[in-house]
C-alpha cells in the first residue's frame, strides 16, 4: 500500500484497522484527539476519537449529518453513558422503531437484549466488511459473528456512539465513524464486502448512484455489494406510494425502484448484478426477531419467509415483493 494510504493515529486516538484516507482527496490522515488533516489542508473534527469525516459542502442527505458536523463547530459536549451488565443502551431502546422498521414500536424502551440479524452472506473468515447506514450496528454485530472484520460508517454521531457502546459491551471488535457513503473516506479496493441496508432506499436515485460509484472505487476486485432496496410494485410499497399520491419523493422519504432499474444501476455503477427477495408487506422486519413482536405481527412475518423462500423458485414472486436485494460483484 501506498504512502498516502497509510494512516498516522496520535495521542491516544484508537487506531483503525482499515486505515483512512481524506474523503475529499483520497490522501492519508493524520488523526489526534481533536482533527484529522490531509496533506492538501483538508481538516475534520474527531469528537471523543471518532472522526467525523463528513463534507461540510456537500447536501447532506440526513438532517443528523447535519447536526454532526455542528457538533464539531460548537465543540459540543456530548452526554456519557455508561453501560452495565446486561443493559441495553438508552439510544438502541428509544431508536429501535426507528431504525429497525414499524413492527418495533411495542418494544421502544422495552428491550432486553439486542435484536441482532441473521446476514444473509456465507462465512467471512476474516474479510473485511463494510455497512453503510450502520448506525448502533446491528449489522455489524451480525457480520462480526459470522467472522467479517467490521467497519460501519453513518451520518450521524448519536447513533456512531451507540454502536461503540454497544460493541464495547459485547466485546466485539468493531471500527466506527461518521461519514458519508457519496465520499467514502477509505483507499481504493480496501473491503472484500459492502452491505447496507434501509439506508439508501432513502436517497434520491442520482446520490444512489453516487454512492455506489464509491462502493465500486473501495471494492477489491471479485468484492461483493449487497444492498436492501424497495420494489415500486411490492404490494406494501404501492399502498405507501398511493397514499402519497404517487408525488415525487423529497428529503428522507423512501424511493421506489423497478427491479430491472436496480438490476441495470448496479451493473452499470459496479458490476454483473442479481435480485432476490428479503421480504413481503413491509421493509424491515426480520425472521429472526420474532419474539420481539406482538403476537398480530409474527404471522406476517412468517408468511412473509414462506413466500421469500417459495421465491427462491418461483421467479415470478420477486416482482411482489417490497423488500429486495441486490448483489453486485465488481470485476
Amino acid at each position: 500500500m501506498s504512502v498516502a494510504h497509510q494512516i498516522a493515529n496520535r495521542d491516544g486516538v484508537s487506531g483503525f484497522p482499515v486505515s483512512l484516507v481524506c474523503p475529499r482527496d483520497k490522501l492519508a490522515l493524520q488523526i489526534n484527539n481533536s482533527s484529522a488533516r490531509c496533506p492538501q489542508g483538508h481538516q475534520y473534527g474527531v469528537i471523543e476519537g471518532i472522526p467525523i469525516l463528513l463534507l461540510s459542502e456537500m447536501d447532506q442527505t440526513h438532517v443528523e449529518g447535519t447536526r454532526s458536523l455542528a457538533a464539531v463547530a460548537d465543540g459540543e459536549k456530548l452526554p456519557q453513558f455508561h453501560l452495565q451488565t446486561g443493559e441495553i443502551d438508552p439510544f438502541v431502546q428509544t431508536s429501535i422503531a426507528a431504525t429497525n422498521g414499524s413492527f418495533y414500536l411495542p418494544v421502544i424502551g422495552k428491550l432486553t437484549e439486542y435484536p441482532v440479524p441473521t446476514l444473509h452472506l456465507p462465512q467471512g473468515n476474516g474479510k473485511s466488511f463494510l455497512e453503510i447506514g450502520c448506525s448502533w450496528g446491528r449489522w455489524c454485530i451480525a457480520a462480526s459473528r459470522k467472522g467479517y472484520r467490521p467497519t460501519g460508517i453513518d451520518p450521524s454521531l448519536k447513533g456512531i456512539r451507540a454502536a461503540r457502546r454497544v460493541a464495547k459491551q459485547l466485546g466485539m471488535e468493531a471500527q466506527y465513524l461518521v461519514a458519508d457513503g457519496r465520499a467514502l473516506p477509505f483507499p481504493d479496493e480496501s473491503f472484500d464486502q459492502v452491505f447496507s441496508y434501509s439506508v439508501l432506499q432513502h436517497l434520491s436515485k442520482t446520490n444512489t448512484r453516487e454512492t455506489l460509484r464509491d462502493i465500486r472505487r473501495i471494492l477489491r476486485s471479485g468484492g461483493n455489494c449487497l444492498v436492501q432496496m424497495p420494489n415500486v410494485f411490492g404490494i406494501r410499497c404501492l399502498y405507501h406510494q398511493a397514499r402519497r399520491g404517487f408525488r415525487e419523493t423529497r428529503d428522507f422519504e423512501v424511493r421506489y425502484w423497478t427491479v430491472r432499474e436496480l438490476i441495470s444501476g448496479f451493473e452499470e455503477e459496479i458490476g454483473p448484478a442479481e435480485v432476490f427477495v428479503d421480504g413481503y408487506f413491509s421493509l424491515n422486519p426480520q425472521i429472526s426477531d420474532l419474539r420481539f413482536m406482538p403476537r398480530r405481527y409474527r404471522a406476517i412475518v412468517r408468511l412473509s419467509e414462506v413466500l421469500r423462500k417459495t421465491s427462491t423458485w418461483f421467479r415470478p414472486l420477486i416482482y411482489a415483493a417490497d423488500s429486495l436485494y441486490v448483489s453486485a460483484n465488481r470485476k
